[in-house]
C-alpha cells in the first residue's frame, strides 16, 4: 500500500498545496514550525479520521478560514481508492471513500494504516500509564474493529458505575444490587479486552526485542513488560474487594482501565530515569517499528510509516541503522521530516535509497 498523491486545502497553515509521491522515500524539509509536520499530520488524519497531536478538530482549519478537506489517492492490491476528509465549523465532519459516506468513522480505522513516529511520544515514557495503553487500544483497534466497540462498551459501564459511586456519596445509599449487575459486565466485558492485549503482547514482544536488538546492537538491555491485576485475580473479586476504596473515591479504581506497560532498562530499572535521552528514544522508536511489523503481519501489506523529525537525539551510528533499516524490503513507503535536506541526501546516497524532497517554507511546498 502507498499513498500517491495527497491534496491540502486551509489545512494548518497551508492554502492550497498538491503534492506526488513515491512509493519508496518522501522527505519534508525546511526550518521548523514551517508545516513540515502538517503534511505527515494531513495523512495521519486519512488513515485514521483524526489528527495525531490535537483531537479537536475545528482548531486545525486555517486562520481566517471556515473549513479545510484533505484528500488522497491510495494504492494497494493494484486497486485504486480515494479518501476525503472534510471539516466545517459547528458542522459534522465528513469522511469519503471514493466519493461515498462511511456510516461510521470506526469502519474506516484499519482499512489504510499507518505508524507515526514523533517527539510526542515521548510521553508514552514520561507520562502515565493512560498513555501506554492508548497505544496498546490504538494498535490492536487497527487490526480488531470489534476490539474498539468493547473498548467503548466498557467505558459506558465503567462511566454507569464511577456515576453510581457518585450519588451513593451524596444520597449516603448505595444500591448493591445495581453495582452487582455492573461488577458482572465489567466482569465479562473486560475480560475479553484483558485477553486480547495478552495475545497482543504475545506477538507483539518478539518484535520489539528484535528491531530494539538491531538498532543498538545490544548495546543496553531493556524490558518491555504488560501489568494488570487480572494476572492475579479474577475482575469480580477485584471489583468486590475494592467497593469501600470505590466509594470514598466516587470512581472505580481498579481493573483493566488502569493497565500498564512497564519500560526498564539495566536488569529492571525505570527508563524514564535511568534511561538516557538516546535510549529512551531508541526504545520508542522500537516500540514503534514493532507496531509496524504487527500491522504487517495482520493486514499483509506494508502500513505508512511516518517519522517526524527523527534524527533529533540520535547518533550517527543508530541513525544509518534506523534509515538502512526501514529503507529494506520489511518496510513499504516512508514520509519523514528534517531541518537539513542535505543531511537526508547525504543518508540515502549512503544507502543507495530513492528519496523525493520537498522543501517547506512558510505553508509553501517546492519539490
Amino acid at each position: 500500500m502507498w499513498l500517491r498523491q495527497l491534496s491540502v486545502l486551509n489545512f494548518k497553515n497551508y492554502t492550497e498545496s498538491s503534492l506526488e509521491f513515491l512509493p519508496e522515500v518522501n522527505a519534508f524539509a525546511g526550518d521548523n514550525g514551517v508545516g513540515k509536520t502538517n503534511l505527515l499530520d494531513a495523512i495521519h488524519y486519512l488513515s485514521l479520521c483524526k489528527s495525531y497531536f490535537n483531537p479537536i478538530d475545528s482548531q486545525h482549519i486555517k486562520q481566517g478560514q471556515d473549513w479545510f478537506m484533505l484528500q488522497g489517492s491510495f494504492e494497494k492490491d493494484e486497486l485504486h481508492d480515494v479518501i476525503s476528509c472534510s471539516i466545517k465549523r459547528n458542522q459534522k465532519k465528513q469522511f469519503k471513500k471514493n466519493k461515498k459516506d462511511y456510516p461510521r468513522l470506526a469502519d474506516h480505522i484499519g482499512q489504510f494504516p499507518l505508524v507515526m513516529i514523533s517527539p510526542n511520544d515521548s510521553l508514552i515514557i514520561t507520562d502515565g500509564s493512560e498513555e501506554r495503553r492508548k497505544f496498546i487500544d490504538n494498535v490492536i483497534s487497527q487490526t480488531d474493529n470489534k476490539y474498539l466497540d468493547t473498548l467503548i462498551i466498557y467505558n459506558k459501564i465503567i462511566a454507569q458505575r464511577n456515576m453510581l459511586l457518585k450519588l451513593a456519596r451524596q444520597s449516603g445509599v448505595l444500591d448493591l444490587s445495581l453495582v452487582e449487575v455492573l461488577n458482572m459486565q465489567l466482569e465479562e466485558v473486560g475480560t475479553v479486552i484483558y485477553n486480547k492485549r495478552i495475545a497482543f503482547m504475545a506477538e507483539f514482544q518478539p518484535e520489539f526485542d528484535r528491531h530494539y536488538l538491531y538498532l543498538t546492537e545490544g548495546a543496553e538491555t531493556v524490558q518491555l513488560v504488560y501489568d494488570s491485576p487480572l494476572m492475579q485475580d479474577s475482575f469480580l473479586n477485584i471489583l468486590e474487594k475494592n467497593l469501600e476504596r470505590d466509594r470514598i473515591l466516587e470512581r472505580t479504581s481498579v481493573g483493566i482501565h488502569k493497565d500498564d506497560l512497564i519500560f526498564t532498562i539495566h536488569g529492571g530499572m525505570p527508563l524514564k530515569k535511568f534511561g538516557s535521552q538516546g535510549q529512551q528514544k531508541s526504545f520508542l522508536i522500537a516500540l514503534k517499528l514493532a507496531q509496524y511489523s504487527f500491522f504487517q503481519q495482520k493486514k499483509g501489506f506494508k502500513p505508512l510509516l511516518l517519522l517526524d523529525d527523527i534524527f533529533d537525539k540520535l547518533d550517527d551510528k543508530r541513525t544509518h541503522k534506523l534509515m538502512q533499516m526501514v529503507s529494506d524490503d520489511e518496510f513499504g513507503q516512508i514520509f519523514l521530516t528534517d531541518t537539513d535536506s542535505k543531511r537526508i541526501k547525504r543518508i540515502f546516497d549512503a544507502i543507495a535509497s530513492p528519496v523525493r524532497i520537498f522543501d517547506i517554507a512558510g505553508g509553501e511546498v517546492y519539490v
